[in-house]
């Protein structure tokens, strides 16, 4: 068997919004045995570069840079286009949502670098805008926000060091009730409420759809069967071009009126296909402890 193609460039700089992980992302390549350098200043890194390719010990390096060059950032760009002419090197940008970066500065109470008088929300978009330049001519743009340590690790480890493409993409599947309100991080949502209730049969009602009697009668309805059916070959037809498009997380939410038989059973369900598809997917029932 053909051993997977060895994508990782000589070196690679990693930049993006503070707070999105740059960090761990820095330690992922330092675990792949690339030479590790973080807040290299930007006049720096051509000799760097020309360190990395000439010295057989660093054959590969890992470097942050980010908004503490300050002034010096704006001529990065073209830094970066001059040194691609010249050198194996890809430019990877790490970003999240407003809201996911400020529960970081929250958990971890570190300032943001361009705090002073504003607020975390005002610093986060100030340098939104002064990283937009260098967001464009990025190789790889990461949107970290529904990453833990952990996944977002595994990701760079798979996207420079030889993986199938199905692997680039993580899948979270979860149940909801409409009642408690629809998830603030879904991608997807299908609406289940349609299908029959096992709440209104008595000796279903306090159990689950992860119970093999409800999801046995949930499932003996033709209804169900077809939407099954179709809502998994969406799936599988939509995410290879997700995949394509660079995303690599996947949110899918399926709601029933109280997220407690319909949607957990239908969320394990298309879960158990697409990792028969060859995805790798996470199952979570976020309103399941609440009672039918």
């Amino acid at each position: 068997m053909k051993p997977p193609e060895d994508r990782s460039p000589a070196l690679v700089i990693i930049t993006g919004m503070s707070g999105s992980g740059k960090g761990t992302v820095l330690r992922s390549f330092e675990d792949l045995g690339y030479y590790s350098v973080d807040n290299l200043p930007v006049d720096l890194i051509p000799k760097f570069a020309e360190l990395t390719r000439d010295a057989p010990t660093t054959r590969r390096a890992a470097l942050v840079v980010d908004i503490r060059e300050g002034e010096k950032l704006k001529k990065f760009p073209a830094l970066v286009r001059s040194l691609k002419r010249r050198f194996a090197i890809a430019l990877v940008f790490l970003e999240a949502d407003d809201n996911a970066l400020i529960r970081r500065y929250s958990e971890t109470r570190r300032p943001h670098p361009l705090g002073g008088e504003r607020s975390v929300l005002r610093s986060i978009r100030a340098e939104k805008r002064a990283l937009e330049p260098i967001r464009n001519i990025a190789d790889h743009i990461i949107d970290t926000s529904k990453f833990n340590v952990h996944e977002l690790r595994e990701l760079i480890g798979e996207k420079f060091h030889g993986s199938r493409d199905e692997s680039n993409i993580i899948v979270s599947i979860t149940s909801f009730g409409f009642r408690h309100g629809v998830p603030a991080d879904s991608d997807l949502v299908f609406d289940v409420r349609f299908l029959p209730n096992p709440n209104y049969i008595p000796q279903f009602k306090n159990l689950s759809g992860r119970h093999p009697q409800v999801a046995r009668y949930i499932r003996s309805f033709p209804q169900t069967v077809e939407f099954i059916d179709k809502i998994s070959q969406l799936l599988i037809y939509l995410l290879p071009h997700y995949i394509q498009e660079g995303k690599s997380y996947l949110t899918i939410s399926f709601g029933c009126t109280g997220g407690h038989h319909r949607s957990v059973m239908m969320a394990h369900e298309i879960k158990r296909l697409l990792e028969k598809a060859g995805y790798r997917v996470k199952e979570s029932h976020r309103d399941l402890i609440k009672g039918p």
